[in-house]
């Protein structure tokens, strides 16, 4: 096993026991590789050119362990859909951290590999086609340039899974920065046990915000660095159009990264209020609610380290509430300078936002759709809807505000095609992909993870990936495949 270069320093097992639970992956009937990531583990300085898909089925699904794991099930508790409950990994297990030759930790952790004590009334295991999901969207987000958790490896476990049906097991090798989530402060928060709440401030600061290592104001300045990088995310997720589908504060990652690929989707034509979820009855995750559930969910990170802000609760109250009520601010700031981007507009100019809001109000009102629009100003995509007499006046007010503030053609263009899509995960194309991969052929699934990876390539001869779905009277729904 050492041949493949595993460097593991398993940190998180350290930590009391609070923190975890340690146990091994249960042991699978006939493992068999579905899909492989070797760019990912080139990345990790990983090598498993000289292993066999009999070993390397072994490895991924738990069967042979490498000697340096330290296999463990994290404790965390979250509020799912807003009610608060104590969970845990119910069907995940950590193998420890992996270091690369730059001294960057990753976790290692498997999706599917059987019950922990976390598990409660579930079987611990995962069905193919939602892991397979998970690897195809959360590497189509990481080409899109936004941070997220990448996946290594899908096995066949060679058992079934009763969901509806009986369905082909599978177990997804997650990789991350850490699995430190919103829901892990509120576990160690609900024990009322300040000094393990203080282990995982310094924990998380050590591991994702070392320049705060010698604060005097650690919690503090611990919230106002995660309340920003939550933002940026969010916003990134608005830029592109996705939609996560179940933001509960369990599937918020401390790191910032994308974490827990469940329902979700991309939009298609713009609609704010656009829910794929089939278990999201309320829109509580639609599009246009991701900013206000990130601040809620941000509030209650904030509810947990009160204790370590200040001294005095109502003072430490008042500070933390300072700082999430500043978070609209910092998302409207940021928005509005993405928005700009994606328009390829420099400067300032009174009138910008208005200008976004007429677009996006046209978008709405003509079902037109939201990535093929942007295209469309930077002469990629060609439709009738553009030809729309108030898209034609909005584009000449554009294009007036396009030539302010030193702006060329040449550096507008630019600023556009690294902003704007030219293609996404189509959830029709998606399903498609899934479909032939759940009967054994993956060929639609690498064809379209091979065009996701350029995203904001203008790529030859891939129109029918571009395209929405046709129209349909059935409302496309996604489910969280647990």
């Amino acid at each position: 096993m050492n041949k493949v270069n595993w460097k593991f320093d398993n940190t998180y097992s350290k930590l009391s026991k609070s923190f975890r639970e340690l146990i091994k992956p249960t042991p699978v009937h006939k493992p068999e590789i579905i899909i492989f990531n070797h760019q990912l583990a080139k990345d990790l300085n990983l090598d498993f050119s000289r292993l066999n898909n009999e070993e390397l089925s072994n490895i991924f699904s738990g069967n042979d362990l490498p000697k340096e794991t330290i296999t463990l099930a994290q404790a965390y508790a979250g509020h799912q859909f807003g009610h608060f409950t104590m969970l845990g990994d119910g069907r995940a297990v950590l193998l420890g951290e992996h270091l690369d030759n730059k001294k960057n930790r990753y976790d290692i952790q498997f999706k599917g590999s059987g019950r922990t004590s976390f598990s409660r009334e579930g079987d611990g295991r995962a069905a193919l086609a939602p892991m397979l999901r998970e690897y195809l969207i959360s590497e189509a987000i990481h080409a899109l340039k936004i941070p997220t958790t990448r996946s290594l490896a899908v096995v066949k476990t060679g058992e079934k899974v009763v969901r509806e049906n009986l369905l082909d097991g599978a177990i997804l090798t997650r990789v991350a920065s850490s699995h430190i989530r919103v829901g892990t402060f509120q576990y160690i928060a609900a024990t009322q046990n300040i000094e393990n709440l203080n282990t995982l401030v310094d924990y998380t600061i050590q591991r994702h915000y070392p320049q705060l290592t010698s604060s005097k104001f650690k919690a503090y300045d611990l919230l106002n660095l995660v309340i920003e990088r939550q933002c940026s995310l969010v916003v990134d997720w608005m830029r592109v159009g996705f939609i996560h589908g179940v933001m509960n504060t369990d599937n918020m990652s401390i790191s910032g990264e994308t974490i827990d690929y469940g329902p979700c989707a991309f939009m298609d034509h713009y609609d704010p209020k656009t829910v794929f979820s089939s278990i999201d009855k309320f829109g509580r995750y639609a599009f246009s609610n991701q900013p206000p559930i990130t601040k809620w969910n941000l509030a209650r990170f904030a509810e947990c380290i009160v204790p370590l802000i200040d001294k005095s609760e109502d003072y430490a109250i008042k500070l933390a509430t300072d700082l999430i009520d500043n978070f609209q601010n910092i998302y409207e700031d940021k928005w509005l300078k993405m928005m700009k981007n994606k328009l390829g507009l420099f400067g300032e100019d009174y009138k910008d936002k208005k200008l976004i809001i007429d677009l996006l109000y046209w978008m709405e009102k003509n079902k037109a759709d939201y990535t093929n629009t942007f295209c469309n100003l930077m002469d990629i995509n060609s439709n009738e809807i553009y030809k729309n007499n108030d898209f034609i006046n909005w584009k000449k007010e554009w294009k007036k505000r396009s030539k302010l503030n030193n702006s060329t053609k040449e550096k507008q263009g630019k600023l556009m095609k690294i902003n704007n899509p030219t293609v996404i995960p189509r959830n029709h194309k998606v399903e498609e992909a899934l479909a032939e991969a759940d009967k054994g052929n993956l060929d639609k699934m690498k064809k379209l993870l091979a065009i996701l990876k350029k995203p904001y390539d203008n790529q030859n001869n891939i129109e029918e990936y571009q395209a929405p779905a046709p129209l349909s009277n059935e409302k496309y729904q996604t489910f969280c495949g647990t």
